[in-house]
């Protein structure tokens, strides 16, 4: 649902690998639950302060085809904002989704478009295009595919049902070039702030630098999602920078109080 589009981190590049025409590709090697919910989602973008900035676009289609398509908007109203879409085809006999198109384009403060970042599970590209088309960078996927820019939300229902204590998964990023980077995700430890129901799920997550994870931690974005455990499915929450360098924020499904979500 999310997406961290150009966020300049550490450059830990895991798949550098130049792109060689008629790459053949495997699929994606992650498996996800089906969304408990289709349509639109009420929600809206907030800053870090928990004001209000704009609205968010999220939705959850079933397609035609049977292809579930994940849609999302937030961001500052007339201001830095980022448009997020991943289509997933069914898989494991229809009782998982496995990605098969990913891509989001970023708007800066004035509303200059960045570029678009686009992942391509079955022709096996990843690509960073200018925002007049033209691609800027352009590499192979891993063979350990495991990129998941958007559907996060559906990524980390493990996590919150407690079936697993970490997840692993990749992101593509295009600050600096075009890379792939290793990220974990796990559940954050019970809250102290008394504000918010004790029911309430909070997953973690960030690059995966191995033991020198926890010190990282210090020196990158704070990336949360927050989840109802009584029905996994329910988003409630996340938190992650708009884009690279750009400003973080909440995006905050409609009836959930900012103060449930963690300290700034």
């Amino acid at each position: 649902m999310p997406q961290i589009a150009f966020w300049r981190g550490p450059a830990l590049l895991l798949a550098a690998v130049a792109l060689a025409a008629g790459t053949a590709r495997a699929e994606s090697d992650l498996l996800m639950d089906p969304p408990g919910f289709f349509g639109p989602i009420p929600a809206s973008t907030y800053d870090v302060d928990r004001k209000q900035v704009g609205e968010a676009r999220l939705l959850i289609e079933k397609l035609g085809n049977g292809n579930v398509r994940i849609s999302s908007e937030s961001g500052f109203t007339a201001g830095a904002h980022t448009i997020a879409t991943a289509e997933l085809v069914p898989a494991e006999g229809g009782d998982k989704l496995r990605p098969v198109l990913q891509a989001s384009r970023s708007f800066d403060p004035d509303g200059n478009a960045l570029g678009l970042l686009s992942i391509d599970h079955m022709q096996g590209i990843a690509s960073c295009k200018n925002p007049d088309g033209k691609i800027r960078g352009q590499i192979a996927l891993p063979s350990n595919d495991r990129i998941a820019n958007v559907p996060l939300n559906l990524l980390f229902l493990p996590l919150v049902r407690r079936e697993k204590k970490e997840i692993d998964f990749q992101l593509f990023m295009c600050g600096g070039g075009p890379h792939f980077m290793d990220f974990v995700a796990s559940l954050a430890p019970s809250s102290r702030n008394g504000n918010r129901p004790k029911t309430v799920v909070e997953v973690r997550y960030g690059p995966d630098f191995g033991l020198a994870t926890l010190v990282a931690q210090n020196f990158v974005p704070k990336l949360s999602f927050w989840f109802d455990p009584e029905a996994p499915h329910r988003w409630m929450a996340h938190r992650l920078p708009l884009y690279g360098k750009g400003p973080e924020v909440f995006v905050v499904r409609d009836g959930v109080p900012t103060h449930w979500l963690g300290d700034n």
